[in-house]
């Protein structure tokens, strides 16, 4: 029998999931990697995402982003509700409603910065809007840096190429996957400032799934997931009850 874990859902939703399952593998090699998580996130919030190794926090992303499909449960991303969508349909949603910052920048080389920013645009056939992309560049200081290339770039430039590039189509909801995991600390306290901005000021939600206590002392709010399972929802976490709730997980 399947437990089912819930955190409060907030008002103006963006994004949920209930009652969301995973398993991998069958027989004695069964895996659940979600055991029930039901979660909402609403409008202008961030939210950290933690829990052990083996925990299911990238798969309860993967699942709430649309790039793995839940067991069973039900998934609504911008008031649609995406689990039981086609591939094709997917695909639209990711590029249309989704935005991602991963660890690893995934900048395309040939490309300048500039370039890198509006290819979201340029594959969904949608205009520029030169406002918006103005004020990205301005905000995350990149006006200088628009013609390089990313092997010109700082780690902390690229990634913040990478958030620009996340945003400039107004997605529903912003994951980040590690942000930090690739920054030094200086790099990680500027994306972070500027996540939490985002959030505040542009009413953007994101969803953040990071190891780093640190990291989630940025964050409105810190969810902890523990064998596939939701343990705890920390409101205005600092780094100290972050660390608490963890070492309560044996991690």
């Amino acid at each position: 029998m399947t437990t089912t874990t819930t955190a409060p859902a907030p008002t103006d939703q963006i994004a949920s999931a209930t009652g969301l399952t995973k398993t991998y593998g069958t027989g004695e090699a069964q895996v659940h990697a979600l055991a029930g998580v039901s979660i909402g996130f609403g409008r202008g919030s961030f939210t950290a995402v933690m829990g052990p190794s083996g925990s299911g926090k990238s798969t309860l992303m993967h699942c709430l982003a649309g790039l793995d499909r839940p067991t069973s449960g039900e998934v609504v991303l911008g008031g649609q509700v995406i689990t039981q969508l086609s591939d094709r349909e997917l695909t639209a949603v990711r590029r249309d409603r989704v935005g991602f910052v991963f660890q690893a920048f995934n900048l395309l080389p040939t490309l300048t910065a500039e370039q890198n920013i509006l290819l979201p645009l340029e594959l969904a056939g949608r205009r520029v809007d030169r406002d918006l992309l103005t004020g990205l560049v301005d905000s995350l200081r990149l006006g200088d840096r628009l013609t390089h290339l990313p092997s010109q770039l700082s780690g902390g430039q690229q990634q913040r190429v990478a958030i620009a590039r996340a945003l400039i189509t107004q997605p529903a909801v912003v994951f980040a996957d590690e942000p930090t995991g690739a920054l030094d600390s200086t790099s990680s306290h500027q994306l972070l400032n500027y996540l939490r901005h985002t959030s505040q000021v542009m009413q953007q939600t994101i969803v953040m799934v990071t190891h780093d206590p640190n990291a989630a002392g940025y964050a409105d709010r810190t969810v902890l997931l523990s064998d596939g399972r939701l343990v705890d929802d920390l409101v205005a976490p600092t780094p100290d009850m972050v660390l608490a709730a963890m070492k309560k997980l044996g991690a």
